[in-house]
C-alpha cells in the first residue's frame, strides 16, 4: 500500500515540475535554517573555565588547580561543545547513572572523586552539561528515552599536572580505566537490585519524574541493562589487564559486531561445539534448546545475548546449564575473539589531515571514509543497535552492505548519531596540536634544539614527516611499518587481520577489497563483517526523525562529508607488506607512524603505551647478554598519576599507587622502535644508523619539545 502510494506521489511530481522544484526548495531552505540555528546553538556554552574544576586530595595523592588551557584553535564554546556532543552512545539509562550509587558506599558512582579515581575528568555543570559529568560524559535521546553514553572526548581529552598547575589537552589522549569504571559499574548496578540500596535507587530515579512512572518499570530496566553491562565485560574478559590510558577498542568493536549478526543455528552449532580444558561438553542438546528457546532465527534482537548469558547461568534444575565464569570463557571463546592488544588512545589533531587512521592504518580517510571508521567507533562504545531480520523489498543498507540478494536482509536500525559523526569530524579539522608551555614547564634549551633538529633529520624524519601545525592546507602522511621490520609489540596488528567470526547474514556476500572482491564465509575475518556492518548502519537514515527529513537530513550529511572531505583516494605509504589474493588484509600487519607534532602531550609511548617518557623511547630494550650497567627502558613501571617529567618529557612513574605496567607479556611488550638505540634498521629495511650518545638523546628531546 505505501509503495502504491509513493508510486502515485512520484508519478503526480513528474507531471508537476514547478511543485516538485518548490518542495525541492523548501528543503533546502529548512535545512539552511537548521544549520544556521545549529552552528549558533553550538556556541551557547562558553563557560571561560570550560567547566573545569580543582580536585583537592585526588586520587594517588594528587591535587590541582582550575586546569588551564593551551592555544589549540578552540575558544570555550568549541571546547564545550566537543566535551558535550553526543555520537550516539547509550550505555544505560541516564536516569540510572545519575541516582546510582557504588557498590559499597552511598557516595555516587559519579561523584567527582570517583570519576578522578578511574582518572576521568570532572566537570562543574554548565550550559550544555546541567548535572555536570566528567568530560564526554553525555546525553542521548534515542526512540523517546534518555540515555547516558561516552561521546568522542571522553578518550581524547587528556591532562598533565605539574607542581599544582593542570594543564587540560583537548583532543589528547585519556588516561581513562575504561575497564575498571565498568566494572565498578556492572557492581553497583548489582547492587541497587535489593536491600536499602535498591529501595533508594528507585525511590531516587521515581523522583526525578522523567522516563520512568512506577517501581515495577525501574526494577526491569535495571535488571535488562545490569545483563547488558555484564554481557560486555564478560564478552571482552581479557587475561591482558588494560590499567590507565588504554583500552583495545578494536577487538571490543569487533566483539559487539559479532553479537549482533549471531543467528540461532550458529548458535547451537557453537554451543554443541564448546568444550571444558578435559574435552567433555559444556551443555547438553536439550539444555542447548532451552537456552535458546524463542531466540531469533536470523538475527539476535538488542538484548537477546544478555538473556542468552542468563539463561547460561541458570540452575541446571530448571533444564539450563548452570555454567561457571570460567565455563562462560569456553563460550566466549567459540564465538568471539579475546580484546588482549590494548593500545593508547590516540591524539586527535591532524586527523582530519591524515590520509590513514588507526594504529594499523586500518581505515582510509578519504571520501565519507571518516562517516564509516566513526561509525564503527560508536557500535563499539555502546550505541543500541536495534538491528532486525526483515522480508526484503529494496533496502539502500542491505544493498550497500551486500545482502541484496538474500532471503532476509538486517535493517540497521541504530542510535549512532551520523548527523553529529560528520559535525564532529568536521570540528577537529580546526584543531591544532598543542605547543610547550615555557611558562608553565620551563623553557626549553634552543641551541640543543637546534641540533637535535639535525639528530630528527637522520633518525626520525624519513617516517614522521614535519608538519606545519598552522598549514591550513596540511595533509599528513602516515608512513606503514610491517610489524616485523619495526618490531614493537605484534598483537593489536594480528588480531585485526587474524580474528574471525561467524558471519550471519554476511554469509555469501560479496566485499570488496584492494586485490578483489571476495566472498564472506560462515567464518569470516571480522574485519570483514565489521565493514559489511558499518556500511549498512551509515545507509541507515536517523529513525527518530519524521520519514521526509531523515531522509533529507541524511543526503546532507553523506554529501557534507564527500565534498568537505580535503583527502582524496591514495595508496599507503611506507615499508609495508602489500596485499595479496591469498592475504588481502596483508597491509594491516603494520603500524603507522604519526606527525609528532604535540608528541610531548601524549605520553606514554609506543602504539600500547609500553614506554612511559621520550627519554625511555630512545634507549634500546634489555635483552639477555647486554651488560648490567647500560640504560635500557624499564620494563616495569607504575601508570596513573598525571605528574609530568619535563626533563624525560613523560608522567612520573615514581609512586606505588596505581597500575603496575609489565612488558614481559604480548600485547604488553617494550621492543622494537630502537632506531635511536641503533637496534632498527631505518625505513630502507638495511641502514641502521649508530645509537645515540646521552647527549644527543638530550639534545633530541630538545628539539622534540619543540613540535
Amino acid at each position: 500500500m505505501i509503495s502504491r502510494l509513493l508510486f502515485h506521489v512520484i508519478l503526480f511530481l513528474k507531471r508537476h515540475p514547478k511543485i516538485l522544484r518548490n518542495i525541492v526548495l523548501i528543503f533546502v531552505f529548512a535545512i539552511l535554517i537548521a544549520l544556521s540555528i545549529s552552528k549558533a546553538y553550538q556556541r551557547w556554552d562558553d563557560d571561560p573555565d570550560r567547566g573545569a574544576i580543582a580536585i583537592a586530595d585526588g586520587a594517588f595523592g594528587e591535587s590541582y588547580s582550575t586546569p588551564v588551557y593551551l592555544e589549540q584553535g578552540w575558544d570555550e564554546a568549541d571546547s564545550l561543545w566537543f566535551y558535550n556532543t553526543t555520537q550516539g552512545s547509550g550505555l544505560l539509562p541516564y536516569d540510572f547513572f545519575l541516582v546510582l550509587e557504588q557498590a559499597d558506599s552511598t557516595e555516587l558512582l559519579r561523584s567527582n572523586s570517583n570519576m578522578d579515581r578511574f582518572r576521568y575528568l570532572p566537570q562543574k555543570p554548565t550550559f550544555f552539561n546541567p548535572d555536570g559529568l566528567p568530560v564526554g560524559f553525555v546525553t542521548d535521546t534515542y526512540q523517546g528515552k534518555d540515555y547516558m553514553g561516552f561521546a568522542c572526548a571522553a578518550c581524547h581529552t587528556g591532562q598533565i599536572n605539574f607542581k599544582g598547575t593542570a594543564i587540560r589537552i583537548d583532543g589528547g589522549p585519556a588516561l581513562a580505566d575504561m575497564v575498571g569504571f565498568l566494572a565498578s559499574l556492572e557492581r553497583s548496578m548489582e547492587a541497587a537490585q535489593s536491600g536499602e540500596k535498591g529501595r533508594r535507587f528507585v525511590d531516587k530515579v521515581l523522583a526525578l519524574d522523567n522516563d520512568y512512572d512506577s517501581a515495577d518499570a525501574v526494577k526491569d530496566d535495571l535488571s535488562t541493562w545490569t545483563n547488558k553491562i555484564a554481557v560486555y565485560n564478560t564478552v571482552n574478559n581479557s587475561h591482558i589487564r588494560y590499567g590507565y590510558g588504554r583500552l583495545d577498542a578494536f577487538g571490543r568493536i569487533y566483539n559487539r559486531v559479532l553479537e549482533h549478526v549471531l543467528n540461532k543455528d550458529q548458535l547451537a552449532t557453537s554451543f554443541a561445539l564448546t568444550t571444558s580444558a578435559t574435552g567433555a561438553r559444556l551443555m547438553t542438546d536439550s539444555q542447548i534448546s532451552r537456552v535458546l528457546d524463542g531466540i531469533g532465527e536470523t538475527i539476535l534482537g538488542n538484548g537477546e545475548f544478555a538473556e542468552i548469558l542468563d539463561r547460561l547461568r541458570r540452575p541446571r534444575g530448571d533444564g539450563y546449564p548452570e555454567l561457571s565464569f570460567k565455563e562462560l570463557l569456553y563460550v566466549r571463546n567459540m564465538l568471539f575473539n579475546e580484546p588482549n592488544a590494548p593500545v593508547s588512545y590516540p591524539f586527535l589533531w591532524d586527523i582530519a589531515q591524515s590520509d590513514y587512521v588507526q594504529w594499523n592504518g586500518l581505515a582510509s580517510n578519504a571520501g565519507v571514509g571518516p562517516l564509516g571508521r566513526n561509525t564503527g567507533e560508536v557500535i563499539g562504545v555502546f550505541a543500541i543497535l536495534d538491528w532486525t531480520a526483515e522480508n526484503p523489498g529494496f533496502s539502500l543498507s542491505g544493498w550497500v552492505s551486500g545482502q541484496k540478494n538474500k532471503r532476509k536482509q538486517i535493517k540497521f536500525k541504530s542510535s549512532v548519531n551520523l548527523v553529529n559523526l560528520e559535525r564532529l569530524e568536521a570540528h577537529l579539522r580546526s584543531l591544532k596540536s598543542p605547543q610547550w608551555p615555557e611558562g608553565i614547564l620551563g623553557k626549553f634549551d634552543r641551541e640543543k634544539a637546534v641540533r637535535g633538529r639535525l639528530i630528527y633529520a637522520e633518525y626520525c624524519q624519513s617516517c614522521h614527516e614535519i608538519v606545519e601545525r598552522d598549514d591550513w592546507d596540511r595533509i599528513v602522511i602516515g608512513k606503514m611499518s610491517n610489524i616485523d621490520a619495526i618490531g614493537t609489540d605484534p598483537a593489536m596488528a594480528t588480531n585485526s587481520v587474524q580474528y574471525s567470526g561467524k558471519s550471519g547474514n554476511f554469509k555469501h556476500t560479496y566485499q570488496k577489497t584492494t586485490v578483489g572482491n571476495v566472498i564472506i564465509e560462515e567464518d569470516a575475518p571480522v574485519v570483514q563483517i565489521l565493514r559489511a556492518a558499518a556500511s549498512g548502519v551509515v545507509a541507515t537514515p536517523d529513525a527518530d526523525k519524521p520519514f521526509l527529513w531523515r531522509w533529507a537530513d541524511w543526503v546532507y550529511t553523506l554529501a557534507r562529508t564527500f565534498f568537505h572531505n580535503e583527502i582524496k583516494p591514495s595508496i599507503k605509504s611506507g615499508n609495508y607488506l602489500p596485499d595479496t589474493t591469498d592475504n588481502p588484509y596483508n597491509s594491516l600487519l603494520s603500524y603507522k607512524a604519526r606527525s609528532l607534532n604535540g608528541i610531548w602531550a601524549t605520553a606514554p609511548y609506543l602504539h600500547n603505551g609500553s614506554v612511559p617518557t621520550l627519554y625511555d623511547l630512545l634507549l634500546p630494550k634489555k635483552r639477555a647478554g647486554d651488560p648490567e650497567g647500560g640504560e635500557y627502558r624499564p620494563d616495569e613501571f607504575v601508570v596513573g598519576r598525571r605528574e609530568f617529567d619535563p626533563d624525560k618529557v613523560g608522567l612520573r612513574t615514581d609512586g606505588n599507587e596505581g597500575f603496575e605496567f609489565r612488558t614481559d607479556r604480548l600485547g604488553n611488550q617494550n621492543t622494537g622502535h630502537e632506531y635511536a638505540a641503533g637496534k632498527t634498521a631505518q625505513a630502507d629495511g638495511v641502514t641502521v644508523l649508530p645509537p645515540l650518545t646521552k647527549e644527543k638523546r638530550w639534545e633530541l628531546i630538545e628539539y622534540l619539545k619543540t613540535l
